[in-house]
């Protein structure tokens, strides 16, 4: 599927509705775009008037050209993919070889912005269908460049044009905002008949023949030789009506509470599938052979995610409440998402039972409602309404459900101060067989909760409930700045925790310990002590607000969001931030985990959900891992010393990054050397002589031993960047320098200078390498000068000895 997203076109896979591609657009908004039927190219148009031809095989923009002088509103591709019919708010319409970039037709009559275009399927007639918004459809025919037939039995802008399929395009519908479909006779250019939908339609076309479409008349009833004609508009459903005589064959019945409104409808013909376009961003999927249920739907946009939790047995989907009246279930693993409508305003809060399939949520139409979810159920019976609390008279803004398997009652706060207990024993029948749960509810409908009891229970809006782990006892907090404690049975007050200098927005029980965490305004998390209520540990570190909170790793860590965007990681013992994710772009106002908490995700005001993993474990096993591989590299290592393999040494210790090892072994083998060869230093500094073979001579080694030189010789680019970086450090200490001169010495004859200065860091290397080497050689001279006054004092002594033995033969 394609479809536009501002200036740019995403490709999006069916089924999973994961974008698998992007075609970047200019800095303008797509205002219309047509697919060639063979499949091969994309034409596109956007504000600056500009149409780009996009090659679907690479997504890549294959030819651009400007079409009208204003922005073009319709599109259309004739059968041979070959012609582009474009129709512009000018109110002109123009026919373009979409191969070559030229325009074959340009024609002008219309009067208001073109709204519709279509080429009649039959390439012999070669005609245009064009409709614009004062309700006037002209036929164009292509051979003559003239118009054929002005039709005028519209009062309002026409949506769709569409033709019969299995007589040569005999018969023609179109559609408009006024209300009506009109069917035409092509031959005569004459109306047949006008069809009165009483809602402005979107969309509207005609389905392909031989379909036999499941209108639930009877099991027995045969429509593939009907000719059915589609249409959706602002009322929000399908229907289907016979083209023949303009009865209404089947109507949708509208999801309960349902607002949208479809400004668009496709029909796939071959999956027999209808898509509507809703005007929340929306993709609605209905299959024309089952009572046209709502089969799959793909959400274009999120809102602000307000609140979400896991679900399911195996915590693969996201139960999702966003600024919408309906809750959003995502499939973790492919993104797949089902709506379910219910509520009449935006949904606040929802809390998932331990079980996984019970789902309560809380509104701003002043009710709680309770779910039962089963994804393996087919796709009208998933997600079930099943009960609803009618009690408060404000804004529901928390719920709770009870800890237990029976999920005996619920808790509720509203931004009417008040909290209510709700008896949930009604159903227990359910809640037992929750694959029964939508056709128990079908004869009866939701069961109406009763209040077991009710209380005012702070001084300002409830933001927060919990249940305890053993059903005991509920925390409340409020922005009154308090968070209290409350008895499960009774609803008395057990305590009130105070310190909080802001609204608390978030309360936790700790899964193992008699402690709950709170998060307020004030930019802290406090953790309490329900023994006495006295506040044991604060932790502060966000920069603002902190909106949730959770317990994870059994009760010893924190994980917190914040109105800053953050994600902090606190461990309770130290009271320390180990870790903070920035990834949301503005306040993060929910946090859920998985029961493993290997998985954690968290949605904010930034329509965005981002799920992190837990890698602690996976960090540890690498750890073990490439410590087992550094041990086997290190043994390695010392089985080639000790063999005085110094050649495959020399390699291992620079894929290990060890230089310090390395100067050990070269340090060694130059001393070794000296041993056996003591020979003057300046022998060692003329160009090394060769052997037969190619390869260094011993007494000639740079090194010591000419498998060192050859080693270093052949070093790939990578090692020989390292090898140079480890010299550059040895060559800033004296005491090393040796050896770093001698190493330098060995690379300089054994490389080009061509090779050398391709090294990416080879510039800044001898540019740190030159100073030093200066300072060496001037040490050198220096010492070389000086030891030239020990010759002199050593040849004066034989002197003054000769001539002093001279002196005792004279007497």
């Amino acid at each position: 599927m394609f479809t536009t997203c501002n200036e740019d076109i995403e490709v999006l896979d069916l089924e999973t509705g994961r974008k698998t591609a992007e075609l970047k657009g200019d800095s303008e908004i797509v205002t219309s775009f047509a697919v060639k039927p063979d499949g091969t190219h994309l034409v596109s148009a956007s504000r600056t008037m500009m149409i780009t031809v996009w090659d679907l095989s690479t997504f890549k923009a294959v030819r651009s050209f400007k079409a009208h002088d204003a922005p073009v509103i319709a599109m259309d591709i004739d059968g041979s993919s070959t012609l582009v019919a474009t129709g512009s708010a000018d109110s002109t319409v123009k026919v373009w070889d979409v191969d070559r970039g030229y325009c074959t037709h340009n024609f002008k009559g219309h009067g208001g912005i073109i709204t519709s275009v279509k080429f009649h399927p039959s390439t012999d007639k070669l005609c245009l269908v064009t409709a614009s918004d004062d309700g006037v459809v002209r036929v164009w025919n292509l051979k003559t460049r003239k118009c054929e037939a002005v039709i005028e039995a519209h009062s309002s802008v026409v949506r769709s044009i569409a033709f019969s399929d299995n007589d040569d395009g005999m018969n023609m519908i179109t559609a408009g905002r006024d209300g009506i479909i009109n069917v035409w006779d092509w031959r005569r250019r004459s109306l047949v008949r006008t069809i009165p939908l009483y809602e402005a339609v979107e969309g509207a076309g005609i389905l392909l023949s031989k379909t036999n479409v499941d209108l639930g008349i009877s099991s027995t009833a045969d429509t593939s030789d009907m000719r059915i004609i589609y249409s959706g508009g602002e009322r929000g459903i399908m229907r289907l009506w016979d083209m023949d005589t303009g009865k209404e064959l089947f109507a949708q019945t509208k999801e309960l509470n349902a607002k949208h409104a479809f400004v668009d409808v496709l029909y796939m013909g071959y999956s027999q599938r209808l898509v509507a376009v809703t005007n929340d961003q929306n993709m609605l999927f209905y299959s024309t052979t089952n009572k046209l249920e709502r089969v799959h739907q793909i959400v274009g946009y999120n809102e602000e995610i307000i609140d979400m939790e896991y679900i399911g047995n195996s915590q693969d989907y996201l139960a999702v409440a966003t600024n919408t009246e309906q809750i959003r279930i995502y499939n973790t693993n492919n993104l797949n998402c089902e709506l379910a409508y219910g509520h009449k305003d935006t949904i606040l809060c929802l809390n998932v039972h331990e079980s996984g399939f019970i789902v309560a949520t809380g509104s701003k139409d002043n009710t709680a409602m309770v779910w039962v979810v089963n994804m393996n159920l087919p796709p009208s019976k998933r997600i079930v309404c099943v009960a609803v609390a009618v009690g408060h008279t404000k804004a529901v803004g928390t719920v709770c459900l009870a800890r237990e398997s029976g999920c005996a009652f619920m808790v509720s706060g509203s931004e009417d101060r008040t909290v209510k207990m709700w008896d949930l024993s009604p159903l227990k029948k359910v809640f037992d067989t929750p694959q029964d749960a939508h056709a128990i509810i079908e004869k009866t409908g939701p069961i109406r909760l009763a209040s077991l009891y009710t209380f005012q229970a702070h001084d300002k809006d409830i933001n927060s409930i919990c249940i305890s782990p053993n059903n005991n006892i509920f925390a409340t907090g409020s922005q009154d700045k308090t968070a209290k404690i409350w008895d499960v049975a009774t609803g008395s007050l057990l305590g009130t925790l105070q310190g909080h200098r802001r609204g608390v927005w978030d309360i936790v029980f700790s899964p193992v310990d008699r402690v709950v965490a709170t998060t307020s305004g004030d930019r802290m998390v406090k953790l309490w002590s329900l023994s006495d209520y006295s506040c044991l540990k604060t932790f502060e570190g966000h920069t603002n607000s902190v909106l949730c909170v959770e317990f994870l790793t059994k009760g010893t860590q924190l994980m917190t969001t914040g109105s800053d965007g953050l994600i902090k990681l606190w461990n309770i013992k130290d009271g320390e931030c180990i870790l903070t994710l920035d990834k949301h772009e503005s306040k993060v106002w929910t946090l859920a985990k998985e029961r493993s908490e290997r998985f954690v995700a968290t949605g904010g005001a930034d329509s965005t959900i981002h799920i992190w993993k837990d890698t602690t474990q996976d960090e540890i096993d690498r750890l073990h891992v490439e410590e087992a591989r550094t041990l086997e590299q290190q043994q390695a290592l010392d089985n080639f010393l000790h063999a005085k393999d110094y050649r495959n040494a020399i390699t291992l210790a620079l894929s290990l990054d060890q230089p310090h090892r390395l100067l050990s072994i070269l340090q060694d083998v130059m001393m070794a050397a000296e041993q056996r060869h003591p020979v003057s230093s300046s022998a060692n500094m003329n160009r090394p002589s060769l052997e037969s073979d190619g390869t260094v001579s011993e007494n000639s080694a740079a090194l010591g031993i000419p498998s060192i030189d050859n080693a270093i010789g052949s070093l790939a680019p990578d090692q020989l960047e390292r090898l140079l970086g480890y010299v550059r450090n040895w060559n800033t200490n004296g005491k090393l320098s040796r050896v770093a001169q001698a190493t330098l010495y060995c690379v300089l004859t054994r490389y080009t200078s061509q090779t050398l200065l391709a090294l990416p860091s080879a510039k800044e290397i001898i540019s740190s390498i030159q100073p030093y080497s200066e300072r060496h050689f001037s040490r050198l001279d220096t010492l070389l000068t000086d030891s030239f006054i020990i010759d002199y004092t050593l040849h004066a002594m034989d002197v003054i000895s000769h001539d002093y033995m001279d002196s005792d033969d004279g007497h």
